[in-house]
């Protein structure tokens, strides 16, 4: 910490339970806030670039290279975009096999975020390594839940970490129903270690954070959003909902000075995608026992309390675990492991929800099948200006704090969202100024 007249400065060289490189700066003058701002430096990955003139055969996996934490994201939303244009029509077995790999990466991921990255948090501990010196039990259930995850990505992938198999139309690969049934036992576990999960997050104690939220996800008639549906949009605004063709109409992407991310809003004002905006727009798509066990929680939706992500999260990877034990115990091996389609040149377009909230893919496809024009909009930089407005609301009830106090109290804002920055280095710098 160093100190200069007139200002104040507090650098944070490495926060753990963060993924990815970024900083915060707050400027001060008395107690007005005056600047906050999330800064994303790492360096521009150029994705969107280097796919120009590849095929779109090659697209799915090298998307997947985008993030170690939730590849299978970026494959669906682009196979999804491409199945579209070129009218695959995915056998119903196959489109089963698709989201139970969509489950199998929310459990990883969701066990990953809420045992090793959250959870610290609201025990009062710096890691998940400090937890497992007085609590090893809950480690090893955070562990052995991510490793359920990991294994249906591996089975149905090829492997855990960017998996191989997805294809547009639908897998280069089945799985044998052997393969698949021997997965049950654990899952079973998982299922009652998810219900002792929320029992445990929904029981911490939660900061009194209430915000005016607009939600962001999507939706669809008879099942809780993986990877497909319309875009809704609830909260503070009227209650929308937007093919997902219509995304860039609505949502405005744009370039601030001090990141190199691009920041999204919706009207020119910040919304919410993830978890807790999946919860409150989809209560009555969940499997009747993760409504219950939430209705246990004694929590009333819509949440509007960023710290209560951690629940939603729960809930969530409660309710991908019992629907794959679904999908399992009623698998059928498809004829084939893709269908056909036909290859023309347009434009496509799709969203799943990636563990971390929406996720948009564009293409302009040539006659040929080469990728001319590619977008590209993560959750997390979608958030961004949302992680924001809720430090700069948190900001006046904490000035009274020391510095110190301060960076660990928006450190915790920032861990609400689980942002994935660019799945490389935990790092975090926060600089306060007070004038």
């Amino acid at each position: 910490m160093s100190s200069r007249m007139g200002s104040r400065s507090i650098k944070v060289d490495m926060v753990a339970r963060v993924e990815g490189e970024g900083a915060l700066n707050i400027e001060l003058d008395g107690d007005e806030i005056r600047h906050v701002q999330l800064k994303i430096f790492e360096p521009p990955r150029f994705f969107e670039a280097f796919l120009q003139g590849r095929h779109y055969s090659e697209v799915s996996d090298i998307v997947a290279r985008i993030c170690g934490i939730c590849p299978v994201a970026y494959q669906m939303s682009a196979v999804h975009a491409f199945e579209k244009l070129f009218e695959a029509k995915l056998d119903p077995e196959v489109r089963k096999l698709r989201r139970l790999l969509y489950c199998g990466e929310w459990i990883e991921s969701h066990a990953l975020h809420i045992y090793m990255l959250h959870a610290p948090d609201f025990l009062g501990f710096d890691s998940a390594l400090e937890i497992s010196k007085t609590a090893p039990d809950l480690v090893k259930r955070g562990l052995r839940l991510k490793k359920v995850g990991d294994t249906i990505l591996k089975t149905l992938g090829g492997r855990a970490i960017h998996p191989v198999s997805v294809c547009v139309g639908g897998f280069t690969r089945l799985p044998t129903r052997g393969a698949l049934t021997a997965l049950l036992d654990d899952l079973r576990w998982a299922r009652d270690a998810a219900v002792e999960t929320v029992h445990w997050v929904s029981a911490f104690d939660f900061p009194d954070f209430p915000q005016p939220y607009t939600f962001m996800s999507l939706k669809q008639s008879d099942e809780y959003p993986l990877n497909e549906g319309d875009i809704f949009v609830s909260g503070e605004v009227d209650e929308r909902q937007i093919p997902v063709a219509g995304y860039e109409a609505h949502f405005e992407e744009s370039h601030v000075s001090y990141s190199n991310a691009l920041v999204c809003h919706y009207r020119g004002k910040p919304y919410l995608t993830g978890p807790l905006a999946r919860l409150n727009n989809n209560r009555d798509r969940l499997h009747p026992l993760a409504s219950s066990t939430l209705d246990i929680t004694g929590l009333t939706l819509p949440l509007t309390n960023p710290f209560h992500g951690i629940v939603a999260r729960s809930i969530e990877m409660l309710e991908a675990i019992l629907e794959a034990v679904e999908i399992i115990e009623g698998y059928a091996p498809p004829a084939q492991p893709a269908t056909d389609h036909q290859l023309r040149a347009g434009e496509c377009m799709a969203a799943t929800e990636a563990p971390r909230g929406v996720l948009y893919h564009r293409y302009r496809v040539s006659a040929e099948g080469l990728v001319e024009e590619a977008k590209i909009v993560p959750p997390t930089s979608q958030n961004q200006s949302q992680i924001e407005a809720d430090i700069r609301s948190l900001l006046p009830s904490i000035l009274h704090k020391d510095d110190r106090q301060i960076a660990h109290e928006c450190e915790r804002i920032i861990r609400c969202y689980d942002p994935c920055i660019s799945c490389a280095t935990h790092f975090l710098k926060l600089s306060l100024k007070r004038n």
